[in-house]
């Protein structure tokens, strides 16, 4: 590189210019619906440990046996015994395995949704052309799916079951999907109301407490007032205290549309009000929770 002559004359060092190999990009720009799907697989990966550390794989795969478990006895009763009927119906295994359930969803929101928080990382994503909409939905998606194939595997291995048993192919199929249906509204009413609570808190441990115990306490006090007013004889209030806890909502929507056996201590009530009140609570808590979401991420500064 030359110099110039005032430069030179007054003994300054001269510059050099290195090239060190750096250039655009011109390869091809990926869509805005590639970014959305890969948040999304790597999020519903991170729930079950998938491409984490050892340790993180433990409780997921854990809580996934201990679902599989009891479904794997009923299969091999049915198939020794072939009592006239499966042992549990499809619509009622997720009912008597809330616990695991719940567990699961408190242990992975607040991984997905308060460690990009308490990290500052959420940054990171809104810096490129990722609008929180899209944050929302890959994160909100891949809790849902995670709930629905911890759900979904036993019911599976249950229809298999009923099948080689020799039961009708019919009926069997008719309660398989009838119990997807209702695992597909668990897994939205348990990931919204555990997104939300995981987003308001930067500390994984807050949140899954915060998450135990609202799910906890909203079951046993729906189900205790719902018995306190059955012994009173006010049947048709007993049957609305269903409304205020994820687990009996949806054994009562699964009665009510799916006309499945309810699983809880009082039944929902009967007649047009029910329906739609229970149908109503679902979709406010569903798109009231997707809301809420958003609104908090509306408020996370991108810089």
């Amino acid at each position: 590189m030359s110099v110039p002559p005032e430069v030179a004359s007054y003994g300054a060092p001269a510059g050099v210019i290195h090239d060190i190999g750096y250039r655009r990009y011109d390869g091809p720009r990926l869509s805005r619906g590639y970014i959305l799907r890969s948040l999304f697989v790597q999020s519903l990966r991170s729930t079950y440990g998938l491409g984490r550390t050892a340790k993180s794989k433990i409780l997921p795969f854990l809580l996934g046996a201990v679902m599989v478990l009891p479904a794997g006895i009923l299969v091999a009763v049915t198939i020794a015994l072939k009592p006239e009927n499966p042992l549990v119906p499809y619509t009622r295994y997720a009912i008597f395995t809330q616990a695991v359930i719940g567990i699961f969803a408190a242990a992975q929101a607040p991984q997905l949704f308060s460690r990009d928080l308490r990290f500052r990382t959420i940054t990171l994503y809104f810096s490129r052309p990722l609008v929180r909409l899209d944050y929302v939905v890959a994160k909100y998606g891949a809790l849902v799916a995670s709930l629905f194939i911890l759900m979904a595997v036993p019911l599976v291995l249950m229809y298999v079951g009923a099948l080689l048993a020799k039961y009708p192919f019919g009926s069997q199929t008719k309660g398989f999907l009838e119990g997807l249906a209702g695992i597909a509204i668990l897994a939205l009413i348990l990931a919204g109301i555990a997104a939300v609570i995981a987003a308001l808190t930067t500390r994984r441990g807050f949140g899954v407490a915060a998450i135990i115990t609202v799910l906890t306490v909203s079951y046993a006090g729906s189900n205790l007032v719902g018995v306190i007013l059955s012994e009173q004889g006010q049947q048709g209030a007993a049957g609305y205290a269903g409304l205020f806890s994820p687990v009996t909502l949806v054994d009562g929507v699964q009665v009510i549309a799916l006309g499945a056996q309810s699983s809880g201590a009082v039944p929902p009530p009967d007649g047009a009000l029910g329906t739609v009140a229970y149908l109503l609570v679902t979709a406010v808590v569903v798109v009231g929770a997707f809301g809420l979401l958003l609104l908090r991420y509306r408020k996370v500064a991108a810089s």
